[in-house]
């Protein structure tokens, strides 16, 4: 777990000292200029919301603000009034997707720029898509859960992904920005209400500026709407972005319509998946709820921040912020939370990996490069393990992956596709995280079959309750008592 979840403190990027963390800093113009008032993180992967040595390297607020010149400078404070007058959720989300599309529109690290998605692109990833499906009808018994396919910018991926972050991550921020205003004894919390407003303003401004940067550095990874184990577009939507593909497949020496078809095959599957299994998805968002109600903030650190809190010096707020106020404290309840959502998303992964691998075979001459390749990104720290650290505190660990595609494959050779696919009919019958460490027990256990016992509840929801007495014949027989 991250001992950072809202990227409050030090950037893991940025180290404290060492040539490196001298190096980024001679980068990213630190040093130079006034301290940063608000503390916003810079952007990572990109020294700075400027980008390297750019405008507003060392300022933050450039990401909204633009340099800052003259010009600008009317629509700047106009802006920064905004930001502290917020009254919305724990997330400034307005400010989260005006960061993400700037994020975007800066290009990432290597260079590559965002682009509007050609006639011809669209047609590549639709004819893919609908070969992929074509594949996997022979790899699982689950029928096609992708009504269209669409090709998407990185910043419609944005767009278009928003409303799941907001539902992934308001539980979270909720719980640590209720207790920005609530350290103050009750009968102090009247007089100091401006203070605790603009505290939570701020803290809404903050969780928005990271999540911003967070989601626009990810749309410039991500290659399709399910990179990381769940559903972040529109149900039945299976989409792919063209340029990040592009960018994936550079250096792999495969050719670009065999990445393409690959990447198709991973978010038919995924779509499959979400749309035939319909508890899963509430399945996985439940448990980052459950994580987030076991979220513990260093209230005695607050309750100090708050007591000595000077409107004019902001800076003690993001001092204290980087002393790790908001680190959360392991908890039963949060540890069981953690673990399911930890192994649902191997189980998830891994049967993606297991099916697109058995489609993908026979087929693609570099289905098993393709196949290492995606493993070995998401193990060096990829997209999702960096997002959800940043975010809601958790690293999804590789290990497990494995496990569960290896699983996944034992259950094919033991009981089939259909057999296989069976498991997904109900929650209870999924391996545990301790199936994954013993594959074969689970395989050879003998089954549970939940059919008959749906088919009893059904019947006796049916069936009238014998224990109360049937109204009908006591009005009858008042009826006759009356004669």
């Amino acid at each position: 777990m991250s001992d950072t979840p809202f990227g409050f403190g030090l950037p893991p990027e940025e180290p404290e000292d060492g040539d490196e963390g001298k190096k980024k800093d001679q980068q990213s113009g630190g040093g130079q200029g006034p301290a940063n008032p608000f503390g916003f993180g810079g952007l990572p992967g990109a020294g700075g919301f400027g980008g390297p040595g750019g405008p507003g390297g060392d300022n933050p607020l450039a990401a909204m603000f633009g340099s800052l010149n003259p010009t600008d400078l009317g629509a700047a404070f106009q802006q920064l009034g905004q930001m502290l007058s917020y009254e919305g959720g724990p997330v400034n989300w307005d400010m989260a997707k005006q960061i993400a599309r700037q994020t975007v529109s800066q290009g990432t690290a290597d260079g590559t720029k965002d682009a509007s998605v050609g006639p011809a692109e669209r047609t590549a990833v639709q004819e893919a898509v609908r070969l992929a499906d074509l594949w996997l009808d022979d790899a699982t018994s689950l029928p096609s859960g992708a009504g269209s396919a669409v090709a998407w910018s990185r910043a419609e991926w944005v767009e278009a992904t928003l409303p799941a972050w907001k539902e992934l991550v308001d539980p979270v921020a909720e719980r640590v920005g209720a207790a920005m205003g609530d350290v103050l004894p009750e009968e102090m919390q009247a007089m100091a209400g401006p203070l605790i407003g603009m505290m939570r303003s701020m803290g809404g401004a903050m969780f928005g500026t990271q999540i911003g940067q967070a989601v626009g550095v990810l749309a410039g990874e991500v290659v399709g709407s399910t990179d990381i184990g769940l559903p972040l577009g529109p149900a039945g939507k299976a989409a792919l972005l063209p340029v990040n593909i592009e960018a994936f497949g550079k250096d792999l020496g495969v050719g670009k319509d065999e990445v393409r078809l690959y990447l198709a095959l991973r978010e038919a599957a995924h779509q499959r998946l979400f749309a035939h299994v319909p508890w899963l998805r509430s399945h996985l968002f439940g448990a980052v709820d459950g994580y987030a109600r076991g979220i513990k903030v260093d209230t005695a650190k607050l309750e100090d921040v708050v007591g000595q809190f000077d409107p004019q010096n902001p800076e003690q707020l993001q001092d204290a912020l980087q002393q790790g106020m908001f680190q959360p404290e392991d908890t039963p309840e949060q540890k069981a939370a953690l673990a399911r959502l930890e192994t649902a998303l191997a189980l998830v992964e891994g049967w993606v990996d297991a099916v697109v691998h058995a489609a993908a075979k026979p087929r693609l001459s570099s289905a098993d490069a393709l196949r290492e390749t995606l493993r070995r990104r998401r193990a060096s720290g990829g997209p999702a393990e960096q997002t959800f650290a940043t975010l809601i505190g958790l690293e999804l660990r590789p290990r497990r992956l494995r496990d569960a595609s290896r699983l996944w494959a034992s259950l094919t050779d033991a009981r089939g596709v259909d057999g296989r696919d069976a498991l997904w009919a109900h929650p209870d019958m999924l391996p545990t995280a301790s199936d994954l460490d013993d594959p074969d027990g689970f395989v050879h256990r003998e089954q549970l079959d939940f059919s008959e016992l749906d088919k009893m509840l059904g019947e006796a929801a049916d069936k009238p309750d014998l224990r109360k007495p049937d109204p009908k014949p006591d009005v009858e027989k008042k009826d006759d008592d009356t004669e």
